[in-house]
């Protein structure tokens, strides 16, 4: 007998505003330093609320072929009511 599996969408368990907060920290915090984990975060934050505050040149600002400008990224985020933090690190 095989087992069956269905994709894992992250989407799918950002309910709240708590939960997108996590995750988006999570993602500025894992991102390798290309900004990949960030649109790919933005990307599922963006499914989670249904695509409704992004339009078509935002969407695709977002895919994983698209460099997008730093510029573009911020007016993402503020549209998706996320607002970025720092943290000073020391070592």
């Amino acid at each position: 007998m095989s087992e069956a599996f269905t994709p894992w969408n992250s989407a799918d368990y950002l309910e709240t505003d708590e939960d997108i907060a996590a995750y988006f920290d999570a993602c500025l915090e894992d991102d390798p330093g290309d900004g990949s984990l960030i649109r790919l975060g933005l990307q599922n934050i963006a499914r989670a609320q249904g695509l409704s505050h992004l339009n078509e040149e935002q969407v695709n600002a977002l895919s994983a072929s698209e460099n997008a400008s730093f510029a573009a990224v911020l007016r993402i985020i503020n549209r998706l009511g996320l607002r970025l933090h720092t943290e000073v690190l020391h070592s």
